[in-house]
Formats: C-alpha cells, structure tokens, sequence
C-alpha cells in the first residue's frame, strides 16, 4: 500500500478554511448525488444548486482530498493534445467548440476566484520551457496552431529573453502564454465548496461509496455508503484516479500515475525575483515534464519526476530534490519544508473522458496534467447537460477513449513504455 503523504503537504498546512462536514448517516434523496469532493463534483455541485437543484455530494475522505488539493497548482490553457488530432477526429465543428471550451477552463477559474472571493493567491502568467534545441520548433508550432484558431496571445521568447526572468542556464527559450497563471490548488478547491453550501448542496465528507448504482438497472441512481445511502434522478461520477475500480467501465479507461512536488522554505523576495522574476508558472516540455513556480509565501513548489508502477517512493524529497537543484543550483543549501504525492488520472489519448452511462449518470474524468482548469470547466459541462443543455457536452463527449491495453498487466506495461519516454528525455 502506498504511504499517504497528505500530512506533509504545504497545501494542508497553509489552508485557510478548516471547515468540516459530516458523514452520511441514513436514506436520504437529492435531485444529483454526486460522487467526489474534488473540482469537477463541486463545480457540478455549484452549478445545480445554483439553479435550484437539490445536490448531495458524498466523498470517500475529505474536500479536496484527492489530486484536486495536491496538485502543482498551474492553471494550465488547452488540452494534453493538439487541435489539428482533435479536428481530425472530432470534425470542424465540434472541434471548434473544443477549442472555445479550452479557452474558457483558465477564465472559468479566475471568474469564480472573483465571483466567490476565493482566498487562494492565484497569478497570471505560463511560461513553456524548452528542454531541447527541438522544442523550440514545437513551440512555435503551437502558437501557430493557436494563432490559426485565434488567439495570438502567445510570445516566444529567446534564451537570453528567458534568462532574464527565470534564473536558470538550462533552456534555450520559452513560449509565454499569459492565458495560464496559478494558485493554491486546495484553497481554490475549498472555496468551491463554501461557495457550493451556500448555494445550497449537501457535502458529506468520510463516506465511502461502497456500491453504486448508476441508474441502468434500477428506476434511480443510487450510492450506499457504510452508514447510509443516497437516492437520487442523476448522478455524477467525479473521483478520477481516486475512483479506483468503484467504476469498471472508467477503471479500464483510466491509468493512476504517481506525481510529487516539494516546497522549499520561505526564500525571500530577492531570491524569488532571481527565480522567477516575473511570478510565472513554468513547464517544461519533456515527456515526463518539470513544473514549479513561487508559493504566495515565496517558496518553491517544484513537481518533477513521476512514477507510473503504483509504487510510491520511500523518500519524495531525495526523489524531487536533484530535479529541482539541476534547474536551480541557486537552491542547493535550501532546506525542503514539506514533500508529498498523489495520483493524477490519464487516458491513452490525453484528452477529458467526458460522458454518460444510462441516461442519468454523467462522469469526467482523465485531465491528463491539465486538471486543475479542464476538471472545473468539465463540472460546469456536466451540469449544463442534466440540465438539458448538451451542445458543448456532446463535443467533449465525442472523444473516442479506448481501454488502456495489457489487462491487469496494463501498469508495468505503461511503466515500461515510461522508460523509453524517459530516455527520449535525457538524449540532447
């Protein structure tokens, strides 16, 4: 069993909300029961109760539980795949509504931050930084592309424009995208819920779902937990990596994949302006990608490295540390405050799992890396569709997701092909 290292999250130390909820106790009926206390369950949550639906959402452990309150905290523009695939695959016209939905996730956050009054230190700025002489030909590309459907936003910048805003030699440039920004991904996430209670929904933290009921066989979907259940017409799936096999149908379309980040101690505003000058959140472009920026309180938070074999490492900041210092040597006596993991959800294809089982349960999940603005916006799609507005739903929807292939067997098949990955990486 992997260890849990929630405990030695910066998120949970510096969360600003300590409200609890309670566990379910009981048969009770909603309009929606939603499954997961991350941001798609409260985006969908908010959205319902704020139309005037009677929302309950029940979660295994606690709001923000999952990768929701773990992540890097990059509000990440656009999807994990290009729009050229998806055109292909999705035609004209639904592709265009793909990229308007892409466009909005990043707005959708910093409008609820604004509506809500969410207390969560969200910046704007995203740099994309090229590892390799290759990337900045891939950079380019991408703006193109976005340019071609019509954002010319972007800016690429040199090596020397680069060094001059973040302290390091490695890279040889930068695509700027000032749609991309970041924050502090679990007091983004409680805000979602203060503002979902007042609304009106039901949070039942510490209520595992022990059986779920989608609505296929039975007149209404259903989920019973150890001490009660919850009946209700529609049903949301939202636990992503953290559904595990709740779901068959998800699970095979679904892999876990292991991400660890470390913050430093507080550095002080002369070294953060000499880290990163400019408070941008970073990317890098390899395979198995390199992300950090500067905590409100002025630390690092770096994620690098990732484990695909459901293993977690015994000792995250000695796995995290080297990353971080071969980018910043600057930060080599600087002492790691807190280390810890989770599991983000990818699909073969790197794109949203948006749908439907049945008639009247609704699931996303699969961010692919770009879950903390797509996992919001995919919340909002699901309510727009129970409520009978299903254009930009039906777009998303239309991905073709295939089942991970290799059976049980599909873990250390991925974690090989990792390895290759991998190798591509270190080779200049």
């Amino acid at each position: 069993m992997a260890v849990d290292q929630t405990r030695a999250s910066y998120y949970q130390a510096s969360r600003n909300d300590e409200t609890r909820h309670p566990s379910l106790a009981g048969d009770i009926t909603a309009d929606v029961v939603v499954v997961g206390a991350g941001y798609t369950g409260l985006s969908s949550a908010l959205e319902l109760a704020e139309a005037g639906y009677d929302v309950v959402v029940v979660e295994a452990e606690t709001v923000g539980y999952g990768a929701s309150g773990r992540n890097g905290g990059h509000v990440c523009p656009d999807y994990n795949k290009s729009m050229t695939a998806l055109q292909k695959e999705l035609g004209s016209e639904l592709a265009q509504i793909a990229w308007q939905l892409g466009n909005e996730a990043p707005k959708l956050v910093g409008e609820r931050v604004e509506k809500y009054a969410i207390d969560c230190d969200l910046k704007w700025g995203y740099l994309h930084a090229a590892d390799k002489k290759s990337h900045i030909r891939d950079l380019t590309d991408y703006a193109a592309e976005a340019s071609a459907w019509g954002y010319d936003g972007m800016c690429m910048l040199s090596r020397d424009d680069l060094r001059a805003r973040v302290g390091t030699a490695r890279y040889h440039g930068a695509l700027e995208d000032p749609r991309g920004g970041h924050l502090h991904p679990l007091n983004f996430c409680l805000g979602l819920a203060r503002a979902a209670c007042a609304a009106g929904a039901r949070i039942f933290e510490h209520s595992r779902v022990l059986k779920l009921e989608t609505g296929e066989r039975a007149a209404r979907p259903q989920v019973t937990t150890a001490d009660g259940s919850v009946t209700a017409d529609f049903m949301v799936l939202a636990g992503n990596a953290y559904l595990q096999e709740t779901a068959p149908f998800l699970y095979r379309r679904l892999m876990p994949v292991g991400s660890y980040i470390v913050a430093t101690e507080p550095l002080g505003d002369n070294m953060a302006r000499e880290l990163i000058r400019d408070d941008d959140a970073v990317v890098t472009m390899n395979h198995i990608v390199d992300y950090y920026r500067l905590s409100g309180d002025k630390r690092m938070v770096y994620g690098g490295r990732a484990t695909y074999s459901g293993i977690e490492p015994a000792d995250l900041p000695g796995f995290v540390r080297p990353r971080m210092t071969n980018v910043f040597p600057q930060l080599g006596e600087a002492r790691i405050d807190y280390a810890w993991g989770g599991n983000i959800g990818i699909t073969v294809d790197r794109m949203p799992h948006v749908g439907r089982m049945g008639s009247r349960c609704y699931f996303s999940q699969g961010y692919s890396g770009h879950g903390l603005a797509l996992s919001n916006l995919c919340g909002k799609l699901l309510a727009e569709a129970i409520r009978g507005q299903n254009e930009r739903y039906d777009a998303l929807a239309a991905v073709r997701h295939p089942i991970f292939p290799g059976g049980r067997f599909r873990t250390p098949l991925l974690s090989l092909g990792m390895m290759w990955f991998r190798l591509r990486d270190a080779l200049a």
